[in-house]
């Protein structure tokens, strides 16, 4: 009877020698040595599980993952393209992949429902051809989870490339004209539903495609630091509405004003409603100071304090969380003028009633005004949420005009089209609060297309028709 441990040596350097030898096909010559792995593909795979797995914001996963693997330029920017579609088609892909498999996608593991996501981008959202699609999530799922599941994601992936995005579309539809549409704008469809609200089916359409274009930086300068000369001088584009903004490709810090924080990098919606407030304050001729009531993280109060500085203003910036305060200092440091933070509930404020000329209350809401820069936001949001922020929502406006003098302005403003969040709290505030309705759109005659609301009294902007956030805006005089 032979030695078991000699036994056990004898097999494994038999199966050690099969393991050096020349490996084989079916067809019984050599087998090709796998592929190596794709760096772009890879970066994009582990921001990709970061967010699915751990629930990360993409930006933030995608900027680790890229300082992780020092791409090149161009694979950068495929990572980038990779992560941003995945992560904003992720309901709709979904679904697909689901037609294609025949299996449900959370009973996938997490690791291999990434991969396939991955595939649906490559395939239905990019022009990479589908045999270098197939091949290539093939050889991402062997390196990163397994020769196991290679066959599945093989399969899986050649049934995705029979049909463009359209084409599944047609496939999956189901008559109801919210769903079918929500599927091919890759949105959930109570965001569709909002959107028709107020926009129509048709023009609902064009709104949600332009939420799925990533938008160009905006840069904005900090009057009385810098002239927005500089950043056109950087190669940036003025921007079409805002005095003091403009758009570059490329890392923000790049540009030296940036980088010494003489300017920021902000939407241009943000600037504009911001310049709204400042505009119909100053033409109110009320003295006193100015509060950004809800700072963080402290773009508009930033540009609010250099526009109260031109008026020799005090500007107070209020902050509930600290961690959100000490950005918004950060953000007003180098700022000429007087301005203070503080770290305070709006709602139970530490000032007086009465204590300012103008309030700013950009409030807490769900952020589907800016789908374009959060890409997987739309699928972690749902209806629901947006009952409790209201009651918030209301909440803060009510403190805003509290804090306001007789006469002083407050500007309510979401980065929001849903109308339980705009119209639905100003028509609240114009039945409980002792305010008036201003003529918003007035104060920023340049921009067109935006007036809404009661007798068009407030402003909506929208990244189809002006290029910037959904952001919604309402200035109250009080009473």
């Amino acid at each position: 009877m032979p030695d078991p441990q000699h036994g056990d040596h004898q097999h494994e350097r038999s199966r050690q020698g099969r393991r050096n030898g020349p490996r084989r096909g079916r067809s019984g010559g050599p087998r090709r040595p796998p592929r190596p792995a794709d760096p772009a593909r890879t970066a994009a795979f582990r921001a990709l599980m970061a967010v699915e797995s751990e629930g990360a914001y993409a930006n933030l996963a995608l900027s680790e993952a890229l300082s992780h693997a020092q791409l090149s330029p161009r694979d950068a920017a495929f990572a980038t393209v990779l992560v941003d579609g995945t992560a904003r088609g992720q309901g709709s892909w979904d679904a697909i992949l689901e037609a294609a498999s025949g299996r449900r996608p959370q009973d996938l593991q997490p690791a291999v429902r990434v991969v396939l996501r991955m595939a649906c981008q490559q395939i239905l959202a990019t022009r990479v051809p589908l045999r270098a699609a197939v091949d290539s999530s093939v050889n991402l799922a062997r390196r990163q989870i397994g020769e196991r599941v290679t066959g599945l994601v093989n399969a899986v992936s050649r049934r995705i490339g029979r049909r463009d995005l359209p084409g599944w579309a047609g496939e999956l539809a189901t008559g109801d004209e919210l769903t079918d549409l929500a599927l091919l704008s890759c949105h959930p469809r109570w965001i569709t539903a909002e959107f028709v609200q107020r926009l129509g089916i048709e023009e609902a359409a064009r709104a949600l495609e332009a939420d799925n274009l990533a938008p160009v930086p905006t840069l904005v300068v900090r009057p009385g630091l810098a002239e927005l000369s500089e950043l056109l001088e950087c190669g940036a584009t003025g921007c079409l509405y805002s005095p003091y903004g403009a758009t570059r490709p490329g890392n923000p810090a790049d540009v030296p004003a940036v980088a010494q924080g003489r300017a920021g990098v902000q939407d241009e919606g943000s600037q504009l409603v911001s310049l709204a407030l400042a505009r119909t304050a100053q033409a109110a001729g009320t003295s006193g100071p100015w509060l950004d009531l809800c700072a963080g993280p402290g773009g508009k109060a930033a540009l609010l304090a250099g526009m109260a500085a031109s008026d020799r203003r005090l500007l107070v910036a209020a902050e509930l969380h600290p961690h959100r305060a000490a950005m918004v200092r950060e953000a007003l440091a180098p700022i000429p003028g007087d301005h203070q933070v503080l770290t305070a509930d709006g709602r139970r404020p530490p000032w007086r009633p009465g204590s300012f000329a103008a309030v700013m209350a950009d409030v807490p809401c769900s952020g589907l005004g800016s789908l374009r820069r959060r890409p997987e936001s739309r699928w972690r949001r749902a209806a629901g949420d947006i009952t409790d922020l209201q009651t918030l929502q209301k909440e803060l406006l009510a403190a805003a005009v509290d804090s306001a003098m007789p006469g002083g302005t407050v500007g309510y403003v979401t980065c929001s089209p849903v109308v339980s969040e705009t119209l639905d709290v100003i028509a609240w505030a114009l039945a409980n609060l002792e305010v008036d309705l201003l003529d918003t759109p007035a104060a920023l005659p340049e921009v067109t297309g935006a007036a809404t609301g009661p007798q068009l009294r407030c402003l909506q902007l929208w990244p189809h028709r002006h290029g910037t956030d959904a952001m919604f805006c309402a200035l109250l005089r009080r009473r």
